[in-house]
Order: C-alpha cells, then structure tokens, then sequence
C-alpha cells in the first residue's frame, strides 16, 4: 500500500468568506436624491429674486395697501408648508416605505410645477393661484426632503455615510444659493421660466425614482397617530402664520406684533404644540418619539441646526435687501437690475459653502463630526462680526471673502451634523428622525426672515421717520407730506427694495413729483438719494441684527460641542474593537446598539419587541 498523502493544513481551515461586491444601487440612491433635495431647495430660493417680475407678470403692485400679503405668503409659504409636514410624512415613510413616498412627492412636485407656469388669472386672483400651487409644490418637497436622508441612511454603510449625507445636505443647501442667481436671471427672461425650469428635472427624475429605487429596509408598520398630527400641524402652522402677519403693519404701529389675531395665533399655537408633547408621551404608537432628544447627538444636533439656519437664513434675507437697496443703486446700478446682480455679487457665498460641504462630509467620515461641526459654527459666528465692521459703502472684495468664509463655515458645519444627527437613531426611525432634522432647518429659515426682519425695522424706526422726513423737505417736498412719508412703516421701504423698486417711488403721493422742479425729481428718483438717506438708520439696524445672528452662532457650537465624541468608523473588511464614548454607538454598531448589517438584511431583523421576523417589503 502507498503512502497517505500528507494532510495540506491550509485545506483544514474554513474558507475565507469572499469580501461582498459593493453594492451599485447605493450611487443611484444618491444622485437621484441629491438631484431632488436641490431641485426642492432651490424652489425655495428662486422667487426670492424673481419677486418683480412674477408680480408685474400678474400686474399686481405687491406694495400697494391690502397687497402685501400677497407678497409675503410668496416668500414665506413654501417654507411654512415644508415646516410643518416633513415630520409627519417622514413618519409615513417609516411605516409604508420610504421610497414610496419619496417617488410619490417627485410626482407632486412636478405636476404643481406644471400648473404654476401656466397662470391664467390676473392681478390677485392670479397671485391667489400662484400661491396654491406653491403650497401643493412644498407638499411635494417635503416628502423628498423627509425621506431622502433616510433612504440614503439606509444604502450605505456607516463609513460612507457622513459623505452621503454630505452631498445631499449641500445639494440641498446649494439649491438655496444657486436659486437666487437662477431667479435673477431666469425672470429677466420670462417670469414662468422660474416654475418651468422645474419641469423636465422633476420628469425625468420621477420616471428614474419609479424605475431605479427600492426598498432596502423593513417597513415599521403601525397606526397613524392622528392626533399627534394634528396639533404638531395645526399648533406649528399657527406659529408661523402669527409671524407671517406679524410683520405687517397693524393700526399705528410698525409691526402686527399687537394685532389680536397674532396674538391668539401665537397662544393657540403654542397650547396646541404643548398638548403634542403630552399626546406624544402618553400614546403606544406617537408620530414622534420623544425619546430620540433624550439622544445627546440627536438632540444637540437639531438645536444646532436650528441656530444655525435662523442664522443663514436671516442673513441670506438682509444682504440682498443691503445689496438692492442701498450698495447697488450706489454704485450706479439702476433698481430694476439690482435682483439679477444681487444673486451674481452673492455667487462667493455659494462658492464656499460648495467646496467646504462635500470634504467636511467625508472627514467627518474618519475625523467624527462634534470638532468639524463646531469649528464650522465658530467662523460662521465670526463672518457676522466682521459684516457688523464693514461700512454701509463697502468695498467688494472685503465683502467677497466674508461672504465666502461664511459659505465655508456652513459647510462644516452642515455635512457633520447631519451624519452625526442620521447615525445616532435606530433603523426603524430614520425616517422622522430625517423629517424632524428637516422641520428644525425649516422652522428656522421661515422663523429668520420674521426674527431678522423684525430686529431690522425696528432698528430703523427709531431714526427713519425723521430721517426721510428731513431730506424730502430739503428737496421742496411739502412738509406735511414729507412728514407723512417719513412714518410710514419701514416695512414699505425695505419690501421696495428688495423688489428692485425705487422706494420713493412707491412712497410719495400721486403727483408729488409733478409739482417739483426737474432737478429735484431727477434727485430724488436716482441712484443716490435714497440710499444715501438711509445709510445711517440701516447700518444701526445691521449692527442688532448680526449680533444676534453672532449668538445665534455660539450657542449653535455650544450645543454641537455637547453633542458628544464619537469614534472613526472602522474601515470595511477591518474588523477591530473600538471604544465607545458614554452615549455614543460603537462603530459597526447601530444606534439601538445592534449590530449594523447590509440594507438587504435588515428585513429580517424583529422589529424592536415584537419578536418576529419582519415580512419582506
């Protein structure tokens, strides 16, 4: 007999299990996404800009008594709408599917942008069927935005989740930049070539969605909690509308902060918004589960956030009313061309946020978020120190680079929270973790341009009446109605400039300047008058509003400092035990503490304490 071949000891070991292919599907997930939450964001922007010419294509006089409504529920109904539903369709997203909802609101979106371009009414009915149709619009932004993040939490593993998130959070936030120039130069051309270039994106991307999108995590199930919907809709909506209308002059006053319905708005809201918190602590199945802010991350992540865009926002509002009337005309540029130049002068800003958005993203990757994040929220304070220095009539290139490290400083700050806030939730609850990070951003830019707004008039109360009173009378303006003029309530005066209107204009009686000499028309219609008149009352107003926004800022990296250290995330294939910081998940490990699987596994994971499998889809 022959010899038994020697045993190889290589053929005893198990086989090593081949490393998994990455899978493609992640990369459709997040260009189809990014594609949307900047479609969706930029929406938002883009009637900032196009404000003239939309109303001249209706032939309304946004400014004329009983109008301003009108304008103001342009500006702020989008982001009221977006406000109060991503919470609540990002809850229906965890229970009936995220990709069913997101596909649906690419179709909603699309369909209201049709509609939009189409007006066919005139003067207020045709400004009415505008702002319909803007709200049907926000209905489906908000259920991109709700359930983008979520899906895109859900397809890619934690070590690539902080790009992804990334990406789509400056996609989003880029969207509001790019849409300032995109309305300026869109409405030079035709007004409805603002909803229109909405169109073929929003066609294109739902056929995609429909055709290339799928579920990858287990649907949550449940019942509807309809009344925690209820009063977290109606208690916000009614916050909201209060500052809408609060900032329309009421009786004698500058402001509508007195006004009977503001006030029963505010009360009504905010009881509706207590008795949410008390629902929502006593219901078995609540829309939010109030347990996710007893999450330091999460919790100190939102609070962040929400200073931060009151911040954003407030100063995206307030340098293009600076820009438009008071730097521009300066500098000889006619009102009419002011929207168009202020979003081409403001290009700098998006530039920075661009470029610092996608690499904080992927260091916050390897490097955690808190350090990123509130480093970011540190120079985004210290670009409004230096905007409070800068004069009235300042040179550009100063200008320039603080508006440019302001967009750098969002962008750290951005890109980390969001990965930081989406890793620190279980699976199950991406979704209205997705849609409550979305409410606090837009809760914050709706609430900055009445907090900002508010803080600018009445700043300029104090010393415009008098002001504006003096230097008409100095060019044979009658007297009584340079004193007329000069109370009228400064929202007038900022509304017609960031309208590209020559505010006097608007502001002098019918057939006042008829009865001046042409020399005095000709000054007082041109580039200089005005804004030189209001140089002094504007600047004081600048100086409270950007020290507020400075505040805003430092509590915003107090709060992002608290938030808790986190490791780096192990390399894939790099098995390695890590240490955990008190609150914190480990890497590999999802926040609930179990261990992080592929997407297609997790819908064989038991829901938490039901025991049982989850059904597939």
């Amino acid at each position: 007999m022959g010899e038994r071949p020697a045993a190889d000891p290589a053929a005893a070991l198990p086989p090593t299990p081949a490393r998994p292919a990455p899978d493609p599907y992640r990369w459709t997930a997040l260009t189809n996404t990014t594609a949307a939450v900047f479609m969706s964001a930029l929406d938002g922007s883009i009637v900032l800009i196009a404000l003239p010419a939309i109303f001249r294509g209706v032939h309304l006089d946004p400014l004329a008594p009983g109008n301003i409504a009108f304008l103001l529920w342009m500006i702020m109904g989008y982001r009221l709408v977006q406000a109060v539903l991503v919470v609540t369709v990002g809850r229906l997203g965890d229970m009936f599917g995220r990709v069913r909802l997101y596909n649906a609101g690419f179709a909603v979106f699309t369909v209201a942008s049709v509609l939009l371009s189409f007006d066919p009414f005139d003067k207020a009915h045709g400004a009415m069927w505008l702002i319909g149709w803007r709200l049907l619009q926000a209905v489906g932004g908000s259920m991109l935005t709700a359930n983008s993040a979520a899906i895109l939490t859900d397809a890619f593993p934690a070590e690539q989740r902080g790009f992804a998130l990334g990406i789509n959070q400056v996609a989003a936030l880029a969207g509001q930049f790019v849409g300032l120039v995109a309305g300026g130069l869109l409405a030079a051309w035709d007004w409805r070539a603002v909803f229109w270039v909405n169109v073929p994106v929003g066609i294109f991307g739902t056929i995609w969605a429909y055709a290339r999108l799928r579920e990858t995590a287990a649907r949550g199930g449940g019942r509807i909690d309809w009344w925690g919907n209820l009063t977290f809709g109606v208690g916000l909506s009614a916050v909201l509308v209060a500052v809408t209308y609060g900032l329309q002059p009421y009786g004698g006053h500058t402001m509508g902060w007195t006004r009977p319905l503001v006030i029963a708005l505010l009360a009504a809201g905010g009881a509706l918004l207590v008795a949410f918190v008390a629902i929502e602590n006593r219901i078995r199945t609540p829309m939010v589960n109030l347990g996710l802010f007893r999450n330091r991350a999460f919790a100190m992540g939102n609070i962040a956030g929400l200073c931060v865009s009151i911040g954003r926002g407030g100063m995206q509002f307030i340098l293009i009313v600076w820009l438009q009337g008071v730097w521009l005309p300066l500098h000889g540029y006619d009102y009419e061309d002011t929207p168009l130049r202020a979003g081409i002068f403001l290009l700098p800003l998006t530039f920075g946020f661009l470029v610092a958005g996608p690499i904080s993203g992927y260091l916050s990757d390897r490097l955690g978020s808190r350090g990123i994040a509130s480093s970011g929220a540190v120079l985004f304070g210290a670009t409004f120190v230096g905007l409070m220095l800068l004069p009235v009539d300042f040179g550009y290139v100063p200008f320039a680079l603080l508006i440019t490290v302001n967009g750098i400083a969002s962008g750290m700050f951005a890109s980390p929270n969001s990965s930081s806030i989406m890793g620190s939730v279980p699976a199950p609850q991406r979704g209205v973790a997705s849609g409550m990070r979305a409410t606090f951003q837009n809760t914050g830019t709706a609430l900055s341009i009445g907090v900002f707004f508010s803080l600018m008039i009445a700043g300029l109360a104090g010393s415009l009446p008098r002001a504006l009173s003096t230097g008409l009378t100095q060019q044979g303006v009658p007297a009584d109605v340079a004193t007329q003029v000069g109370h009228l309530p400064p929202v007038a005066s900022l509304f017609a400039a960031q309208l590209g209107f020559n505010p006097l204009e608007h502001l002098l009686p019918a057939g006042t300047l008829a009865r001046l000499t042409p020399r005095q028309r000709e000054a007082l219609t041109g580039h200089e008058f005005f804004p030189n008149l209001i140089s002094g009352p504007f600047h004081h107003g600048l100086v409270v509003v950007f020290a507020v926004a400075t505040v805003l800022a430092l509590v915003a990296a107090v709060a992002s400092a608290l938030r808790g250290a986190r490791q780096p995330p192990v390399p894939a294939g790099i098995p390695a035990a890590r240490a955990q910081e008190p609150g914190q998940p480990a890497a590999g490990v999802e926040p609930d503490g179990t261990p992080e699987v592929a997407p297609a596994a997790r819908d064989a994971l038991p829901a938490p304490g039901d025991g049982a499998p989850r059904p597939h889809g």
